[in-house]
């Protein structure tokens, strides 16, 4: 009786099944490799389907049928996972460099980054357009989550930052990044007193804001994350606190003078006990390691020949003069305070994610910071990261697992997963196998279309090199 039953239910379910229509959606991946990289794991003979931004199905080909898509993408065996999030871009320059910075938006699709997070400028306006303009689909580039302008003290280091030098001026900045959406809050320690620095904390706190960005020197980080600190963009402020003499440092350096010294005094043991506490405050670290590298060399060397200088504005070109010459002036008085943090900094990675501290790979590319390229700089950075000690599951996961965890988008992003966003990179290679294989992304999905990374050039060309 049982068995008889079993059958008829079986038979009703595949009629019901055979007789069903197909699901309509916008996008078909068939024939695909699906990597999940937090599970290290790869998937073959799968198919993603997409409806409005969207993933619907990640199944077996042999499910195929059961979607009828408007577009679709044969990825003939390709690995499919999650676009790339760089998180540390800036855009910047005034007025006059809002075209050229808004040209460069396809080139960090061209290299598979779906998503940025700008660690502020003077064009926020501009910024804020763009983002929504993408989100709409009415222009093509990444998603963009932005700080809007930076926070500083009486007087600013950037054009277009917030000035705050008293507790008022901190309550009327927070409403203004507040009114203007900004994603998070970015402080920069141009001219920003430790005590202001702490009121910030504390009042994005109990607005719920995320804070990160620089800090004074004569702050301390494991003092400023009690307040309820996210985050620190780049690494001298967590290899203050790594110092085992950084009290005697500070006592006679100020500044960005007790680099060296800091430097010269990172001790294992402390780093140790640093790490696992900031781990433990759930805390997010943006290395930079790679234009550490490129700013180390930068007095020697020639970026002329440079394949992706074509696509720099000369506007923003010019933006690089200054570190130019900084590294030119640096190397005639016989001391760079990158030759003595580089290999530290380097030291830090791999302690620091095993503690758990939540490492972010970021760029920081943008005008102003010499050729370092949109795009292409986040695969140099992912090298970097590795080159320190990740393995390249591990460098991915920087990026593509940390990013919007910052944001507490995680449940949205890190897998090729149905509820997940839409937004994907399809390679030839496997990138968990080696992080080179990123070089070979051949198209990019979001926004329900496929975009042929062949295809994907900035608007400017520019045949003038510097």
């Amino acid at each position: 009786m049982n068995r008889i039953f079993l059958l008829a239910l079986s038979f009703l379910i595949c009629l019901i099944s055979c007789n069903s229509e197909p699901e309509e959606v916008d996008l078909l991946i068939t024939n695909a490799t699906v990597l999940d990289i937090e599970q290290n794991k790869k998937w073959p003979n799968r198919f993603v389907a997409i409806r409005n931004d969207t993933i619907i199905a990640v199944k077996t080909m042999r499910n195929s049928d059961d979607f009828n898509a408007t577009e679709v993408y044969d990825a003939r065996g390709n690995f499919v996972m999650p676009g790339l999030w760089d998180n540390h871009v800036h855009f910047r320059g005034g007025d006059t460099l809002i075209s050229e910075n808004k040209d460069l938006l396809p080139l960090f699709l061209k290299y598979g980054i779906t998503t940025v997070r700008d660690a502020g400028g003077d064009i926020s306006e501009s910024v804020f357009k763009w983002k929504e303009q993408i989100e709409n689909g009415e222009l093509e580039g990444p998603r963009i989550f932005s700080s809007g302008p930076k926070l500083d003290g009486e007087n600013p280091a950037w054009p277009g930052s917030i000035s705050v030098s008293t507790e008022d001026d901190v309550q009327m900045a927070l409403d203004s990044l507040e009114k203007m959406n900004a994603d998070y809050v970015k402080i920069y320690d141009g001219s920003i007193t430790k005590e202001m620095y702490h009121e910030i904390i504390k009042e994005a706190e109990k607005r719920k804001m995320k804070v990160t960005g620089h800090m004074p020197m004569a702050a301390d980080v494991t003092e400023a994350v009690k307040f309820g600190l996210d985050g620190n963009e780049h690494l001298y402020y967590v290899m203050k606190a790594t110092s085992g003499k950084k009290d005697s440092i500070e006592k006679v350096k100020s500044g960005y003078s007790m680099i060296i010294p800091l430097a010269q005094t990172y001790n294992d043991s402390v780093a140790e006990l640093v790490f696992d506490e900031l781990a433990e405050a759930e805390f997010y670290v943006t290395p930079t390691l790679y234009i550490g590298e490129v700013l180390q060399e930068l007095a020697d060397a020639d970026h002329s020949r440079d394949e992706l200088l074509d696509f720099i504005g000369p506007g923003i070109q010019e933006t690089y003069q200054g570190r130019i010459m900084s590294a030119k002036r640096a190397k005639e008085s016989g001391s760079s305070m990158r030759d003595y943090t580089e290999d530290v900094f380097h030291k830090m990675i791999r302690p620091m994610y095993d503690s758990g501290i939540r490492i972010l790979a970021g760029s920081d590319c943008g005008p102003y910071n010499s050729f370092v390229y949109p795009g292409k700089s986040l695969h140099q950075e992912l090298k970097a990261l590795v080159d320190a000690g990740l393995n390249s599951q591990e460098a991915l996961l920087t990026s593509i697992k940390n990013g919007p965890r910052f944001f507490d988008l995680q449940h949205l992003y890190v897998k090729v997963d149905k509820g997940r966003v839409g937004d994907l990179i399809i390679l030839s290679e496997n990138p968990m196998e080696s992080i080179e294989n990123l070089e070979s992304i051949n198209a990019v999905v979001t926004k329900n279309k496929v975009l042929k990374v062949s295809e994907l050039k900035p608007s400017i060309t520019n045949s003038a090199k510097n």
